[in-house]
């Protein structure tokens, strides 16, 4: 089977958008600042943008909060057109869905199943909201997977009848780009994705690797 480039998929898609003349609304899930700070730049030439942010799986609270302020201070710097919209903060939404997953390793089955807590949320505010598509962050990150993040998109939007903006954010010095920008607007850069079992990995490796 051939693998889909995502980022010709998503070239094809901006460049239909540009050519009907309308402009359309997005919701953007967004994980944290420095990986929206690229993808707000590359799409705000075509979208109306709201971004979203709904991420349970962060953990604890206080790296919930300095990320989601990071993400608010980039945005009335960066971008002040676009919106923020925050989405509730309940871990246990999180480790629920975890539960029996809690050794799989990074990028494995918990985090599939992650990918697609957080994206049936952003369809759900999506199609609540009458946007036209939706899409996310995720996969502007070199470890995250992106043929599973868009299918999960593809199937979740077959399912919510709201369209998915299929994406590979990283390609074409995407992630590059994001480092860039990270550093011009001083973004706070985590050193782990987001949960308490992908903090536990990074604490084990800086002990082995000391």
């Amino acid at each position: 089977m051939n693998k889909i480039n995502y980022k010709l998929v998503l070239e094809k898609t901006l460049s239909e958008i540009k050519s009907g003349g309308k402009r359309p609304t997005l919701l953007l899930h967004a994980c944290c600042a420095p990986c929206s700070s690229y993808v707000l730049e590359y799409l705000t030439e075509y979208f109306d943008i709201t971004v979203f942010f709904y991420n349970p799986n962060i953990f604890p609270e206080t790296e919930y909060r300095h990320r989601v302020d990071e993400l608010k201070r980039l945005v009335s710097e960066m971008c002040p057109q676009v919106h923020i919209l925050e989405g509730r903060y309940d871990p246990q939404e999180f480790f629920d869905m975890a539960k029996g997953l809690e050794k799989e390793p990074e990028r494995g089955k918990r985090c599939h199943k992650c990918y697609r807590l957080r994206l049936s949320e952003a369809a759900a505010a999506a199609k609540q909201g009458g946007f036209d598509y939706f899409t996310t962050t995720l996969s502007i990150s070199p470890l995250k997977d992106s043929a599973v993040l868009n299918e999960i998109g593809r199937e979740i939007s077959d399912s919510s009848g709201v369209a998915y903006l299929f994406s590979d954010f990283k390609k074409n010095g995407g992630y590059k780009r994001s480092i860039e920008l990270s550093a011009q607007y001083c973004l706070y850069r985590q050193n782990y994705c987001g949960c308490v079992y992908s903090r536990a990995g990074r604490n084990a490796a800086d002990v082995k690797n000391d």
